[in-house]
Order: structure tokens, then C-alpha cells, then sequence
């Protein structure tokens, strides 16, 4: 007699065949759809961090709002930040969809348990910033987030079709600041050049580390959630910003960069990893500002939500003819 274990061990074995031929046809995984538990862990570790990045990396930037150089800087920015917010309802909705809650979500960031990109734990001392943010960082994400669009998981690769067309703009906006600033002032080039100069080496890093030191990377091609290496990707970046740099007049801060005509890609410089680990690990320049403003307005923000929730019980309540 076959035990109900044994008939739970068939049923797991079938629904990953079948998840697994779904995955290698190009189909999407859908919410509701079987999964194994280590794709839905990766899937929820992957997009939560994502969603967090984008919350957290509204305050570099929101730093230059009120001091930026004309009314339309300052429109501009407050459109792209108000993007990142947006960003973030997109991404944390997604990860929702996979059984995680909101609150949780919060909880793990504003306590420090949750990880978010390294990069926006780096301080924005001057106007240029918000070119050099925009044309690397921004960059970056659009180099490692349009393969996301065709991610295996549905929600999370919808929510990116959107995420990649408003970053495509916030990659246009820091482009254009630094072109103006390098069209300007001997002093206005010079603060161009510096804040690429800070913001390019973690800019590369945004990848990922290695692909021989990454742990998560094979896995998760192999369930097509990636589609590319940490490396592939970080060359098709600097692919990208050799001609960009050149129109610009910028130069890009790494001696050893040259085209390998026998390996058909950039040769580069080392990446400090060290100091990629550190700020990973909470010891950068700025994790406990940006964590301790997240968790400012958290708190601060708990009397509308608890207005929200009220106003909601009240309307179903009144809909349930309960309350005159």
C-alpha cells in the first residue's frame, strides 16, 4: 500500500517536471502556479532587495530637491524621485504576490536584516552627483534590469517593462547634467569629473561580485529569473559608457581600460571588493543615515496608516450595512 508520503513525493516529482518544462519553454510562472520553495525564497530575496534599493535610493537624490540650480532641475528631480517611489510599490507588490507580506518587507529593512544595492549608501556633496548617478547608476540598472522584463516569474517581469522605460529617462536627465557641466566652467568640469570619479567604481560593482564568488548567480539563470552573468553584464556597462564618455569629454577613471581585440571585450581594472563587502555589510559612508531615515519616516508615518486601515473598516463596515 502506497503511503500518503510517498503519494505526496509523486505529486512534488510531477509539478516539478512540469515547472521545470514550463521554465525551459519560455512560459512564465504565475502566482498561483506550483514552484519549488527554493525559487519562491530566491524570487522573494531578489525582489524584495530590488524594491528596497529603490526606496532607500530616493534619499541621495532627494538631498538635492530643495538646492537644486533652476525650477526645472528641480522639477526634474522630483519626478524621478517620485519614480523610485513608485518603483518600489511596483517591486513590493510583486513580491507580495508570492506570500510575503508588506509589513514583514519593512520590518526586515528598517531593521537592518534585509540587504539593498550598496551604491546608495555613498553621500551626494555636489550638484554633479546627480548627473553622475543618473548616467552610471541609472545605467547600470538598465543594463542589468531589461533582461529582467523576460524574467520566468510573471508579476516580477511585468513590473519591469515599466521600471526600465522611466529609467531609460532618469539615464537621458544624468547624461544631460553632466553634458551641461562639462560644456560650462573650468570649475563646473572639474566637479563633472570628480563625481564620476567617485560614482564609477561602485557603479561597476552594482553588478554583483565575480562570477566564480557568486553564489546565487547559476541558480538563478538556470531558472531564467536572470538571464545573464554578473561579468557579461558588467562588460556590456562599460561597453556602453566608452562612446558616452567620449562625447562628453569625461574620462573614466580606470588606467588599466582597454579594448582586447583576441578576447573581444574590455579589460579592466580590479574592482575593490573589500570595500564593496564593507558597505554591504553596513560600514559604508552612509547605512546608518539612510537607515535611520527610512525608519524615521516610518514611524512618523504611522498615523496614516492607521487612519487608512480605520477609513477601510469603516467603508466595508458600511457596505455590510453595519454602520448608518
Amino acid at each position: 500500500m502506497t503511503s500518503p508520503a510517498d503519494l505526496s513525493a509523486v505529486d512534488d516529482a510531477d509539478a516539478l517536471a512540469r515547472f521545470d518544462e514550463l521554465v525551459a519553454h519560455e512560459q512564465r510562472i504565475e502566482p498561483r502556479d506550483w514552484m519549488p520553495d527554493a525559487y519562491r525564497k530566491t524570487l522573494i530575496r531578489q525582489i524584495s532587495q530590488h524594491a528596497h534599493s529603490e526606496i532607500i535610493g530616493m534619499q541621495p537624490e532627494g538631498n538635492w530637491i530643495t538646492r537644486a540650480p533652476s525650477l526645472k532641475r528641480k522639477a526634474i528631480l522630483m519626478a524621478k524621485v517620485q519614480d523610485e517611489a513608485g518603483h518600489g510599490l511596483y517591486l513590493y507588490s510583486a513580491a507580495q504576490t508570492l506570500g510575503v507580506t508588506r509589513d514583514t518587507m519593512t520590518d526586515q529593512l528598517i531593521s537592518g536584516k534585509a540587504k539593498y544595492s550598496s551604491i546608495f549608501n555613498y553621500p551626494t556633496p555636489t550638484w554633479a552627483d546627480m548627473g553622475a548617478i543618473g548616467w552610471l547608476v541609472d545605467g547600470a540598472a538598465i543594463v542589468n534590469q531589461v533582461p529582467l522584463c523576460r524574467a520566468s516569474y510573471g508579476p516580477y517581469g511585468r513590473a519591469m517593462v515599466r521600471v526600465c522605460k522611466e529609467e531609460s529617462f532618469h539615464q537621458r536627465q544624468g547624461f544631460e547634467i553632466l553634458l551641461t557641466l562639462m560644456q560650462g566652467s573650468e570649475e563646473q568640469r572639474e566637479m563633472a569629473q570628480d563625481a564620476v570619479n567617485r560614482w564609477y567604481w561602485p557603479s561597476l560593482a552594482m553588478f554583483g561580485p565575480p562570477d566564480d564568488q557568486s553564489p546565487n548567480s547559476a541558480q538563478s539563470m538556470k531558472w531564467k529569473i536572470k538571464r545573464f552573468s554578473n561579468d557579461d553584464l558588467r562588460q556590456r556597462f562599460v561597453g556602453m559608457l566608452v562612446p558616452q564618455a567620449e562625447i562628453l569629454g569625461i574620462t573614466l577613471p580606470d588606467p588599466e581600460l582597454k579594448w582586447n581585440e583576441e578576447t573581444g571585450a574590455y579589460d579592466m581594472g580590479e574592482i575593490d571588493w573589500d570595500e564593496f563587502f564593507e558597505v554591504l555589510r553596513g560600514n559604508g559612508p552612509c547605512n546608518a543615515e539612510r537607515l535611520e531615515r527610512r525608519r524615521t519616516a516610518h514611524e512618523e508615518g504611522a498615523w496614516v496608516r492607521e487612519a487608512a486601515a480605520e477609513y477601510a473598516r469603516k467603508q466595508a463596515l458600511r457596505t455590510e450595512g453595519q454602520v448608518a
